[in-house]
């Protein structure tokens, strides 16, 4: 418990750090970049002081890859775009943009939780049934999410796709294919760690994926963008029709 408070407080460190300099350059290219950097950090600072086994070193591996592809790709569209709109109004407010690195770090520390716990109980290096369950339910959300990325971007980055939605490729069977895919990956780190943790630690390492669902379905994910596509395209039958024949979130073929 003492490491993970003292991750914690490392974590609303680095954040704070970077906000400062993100306030004073009134940039937003710190801000996805900072996210990433905060999961390799405390994952690797788990890792560092863990007995660095295979199981172990697969666990960093998984998080590094998944911050390292985030990061990377939310970086460069930010650059391409000049501005992050979310923090339109938010990067010149010091209160505002700080509640929001803040609460960006301690949402790094909830979700890596399970990770963390699984760090500092140790492992050996055969992977159990569940662990194996894990790493390909990972893989796959890492898949699903990187896909749909690539795909939106593509399609945005088209002139001739201005102001559209995007109903092709994964996107065609679901609404929000990425946050899927992310949902998916917190639950694979979830179940992969199970194989070292306690039942308490269980109990406790269940916030990591429940949290992040909760985050991306009901408050700063699906619904914000959900209000933004109705907005926008709320009266156009087209946009109708996807929206009631489309899955909002897990992919699945489109409904009669």
């Amino acid at each position: 418990m003492d490491t993970l408070l003292l991750l914690l407080a490392a974590s609303l460190l680095i954040n704070i750090a970077m906000f400062l300099i993100a306030f004073k350059l009134k940039s937003d290219k710190l801000t996805d970049i900072s996210y990433a950097v905060t999961f390799i950090v405390l994952a690797g600072t788990g890792f560092l002081y863990s007995d660095k086994s295979m199981y172990l070193t697969v666990l960093l591996m998984a998080i590094v890859l998944w911050a390292v592809r985030i990061g990377g790709f939310l970086l460069y569209r930010v650059i391409l775009n000049g501005k992050d709109q979310r923090f339109d109004g938010m990067r010149e407010d010091f209160v505002r943009f700080a509640r929001f690195w803040l609460t960006q770090g301690l949402a790094v520390w909830v979700i890596l939780i399970p990770a963390l716990m699984a760090f500092s109980s140790g492992g050996g290096d055969m992977l159990s049934n569940v662990a194996i369950l894990g790493l390909l339910i990972f893989t796959a959300g890492l898949a699903i999410e990187s896909l749909a990325d690539f795909q939106k971007h593509r399609f945005s980055r088209d002139a001739s796709n201005r102001n559209k939605w995007i109903e092709t490729g994964i996107w065609s069977y679901s609404r929000h294919p990425n946050y899927f895919g992310e949902i998916l990956v917190w639950v694979g780190v979830y179940a992969y760690s199970l194989q070292v943790l306690s039942p308490g630690q269980m109990l406790v390492g269940i916030v990591s994926p429940l949290f992040i669902a909760t985050l991306l379905l009901f408050i700063s994910g699906i619904p914000i963008l959900e209000k933004s596509a109705d907005k926008r395209w709320g009266n156009n039958k087209a946009y109708q029709a996807y929206k009631r024949r489309t899955s909002l979130l897990v992919p699945l073929p489109k409904s009669d």
